[in-house]
């Protein structure tokens, strides 16, 4: 089931840092914060014109929001709580930095119905965590993470891909330890340099050079295959298409299609594998795949580019057909099936 948010923006709110690729200004494209009577209008508009609201949280995202005022926060959880229960929305949904939980703030969030914490753990790495000005630590991730679960909150963290100072050493150790904490849930960002940012300054001078984009979506496109081995559900991969960040980035990897571009990737993966398979063991190469019927157009590829790529390299035309019994990124061949 697709994750489903009414998403209330609260633009650097309670951060007490300025990190280095921060402009929360262009990411959510407002500066006005909102209070419990824009809460109250956009939760009334949702319920209004949503068809389906089973399994739908408010989220208050944009800022660190158990950094925020602790009368501003409470303000703004008050002005939900007629919003959640029966027939309205399963919970509330919050993000925040991971030096700001504590079982204090753990147990006001639980007496306002919320459901779900995110930690903006960026990265794993220490230095790559310093050198971007983040102000915590990877220890302080791991240690808010356990307490976050242990409260019986679900999990969320969000990560951020090639970093100022990040090697791919780092970003596959990030992916490691990220797994072992076993999330419910995680944000992949993939860096985009924004005008009036630290970043924007070393890309600019040069002492920031980006990894070539064509490594980076089959990079990210296996860890989000390894999140799903894992049980983790990756419910973002890459900023949403805007023209704000469109009109302000400088670099970096930004795509409006990102997310499908990795995944277009983990199904050429997936079939090349099966076709290699049949190639060493001389059986007769499959011509027909089948995938799920929702990922028919992931597996082809934009613009047919899996099956040219197949064609071009393996010399056999394939096609891809749907299959409900199927799950996401599996793969299945006339000669057998193949779970990831």
């Amino acid at each position: 089931m697709k994750h489903k948010n009414i998403s209330i923006f609260i633009p650097h709110a309670g951060c007490p840092y300025q990190c280095a690729f921060c402009n929360q200004k262009v990411i959510t494209a407002q500066e006005k914060l909102p209070h419990a009577e824009d809460v109250r209008k956009i939760c009334s508009q949702a319920l209004a014109e949503m068809k389906d609201i089973s399994d739908t949280e408010i989220a208050f995202f944009g800022g660190s929001f158990t950094a925020i005022a602790r009368d501003y926060m409470l303000e703004l959880l008050e002005a939900a709580q007629e919003f959640i229960g029966e027939g309205k929305f399963s919970g509330i949904r919050i993000s925040t930095r991971p030096d700001c939980i504590s079982r204090e703030i753990l147990d006001i969030l639980k007496s306002y119905h919320v459901t779900a914490i995110e930690l903006g753990a960026q990265s794993m790495s220490n230095s790559v965590l310093k050198a971007n000005r983040r102000g915590h630590t990877a220890e302080q991730v791991v240690k808010s993470a356990n307490l976050i679960q242990h409260y019986g909150f679900s999990l969320g963290l969000q990560v951020m891909f090639g970093l100022y100072k990040s090697t791919w050493t780092d970003e596959l150790e990030t992916g490691w330890k990220i797994r072992d904490l076993k999330p419910d849930t995680v944000r992949i960002y993939p860096v985009v340099i924004l005008k009036n940012t630290k970043l924007a300054e070393y890309y600019q001078s040069g002492y920031y050079q980006l990894f070539p984009l064509e490594e980076v979506i089959p990079f990210i496109g296996q860890q989000m295959e390894q999140y799903h081995e894992a049980g983790i559900k990756v419910i973002k991969c890459g900023l949403h298409a805007s023209e704000f960040v469109e009109s302000e980035m400088l670099g970096g990897y930004y795509h409006p299609a990102f997310r499908e571009l990795c995944e277009n990737h983990i199904y050429l993966h997936q079939i090349n594998s099966l076709i290699v398979k049949a190639m060493m063991q001389n059986q007769k190469i499959p011509q027909v795949f089948a995938v799920r019927p929702d990922c028919i157009s992931k597996a082809t590829g934009q613009k047919k580019a899996n099956l040219n790529w197949i064609e071009q390299h393996r010399h056999v035309r394939i096609k891809i057909t749907g299959d409900e019994n199927l799950d996401l990124y599996e793969v299945k061949s006339a000669e057998e099936s193949v779970c990831i």
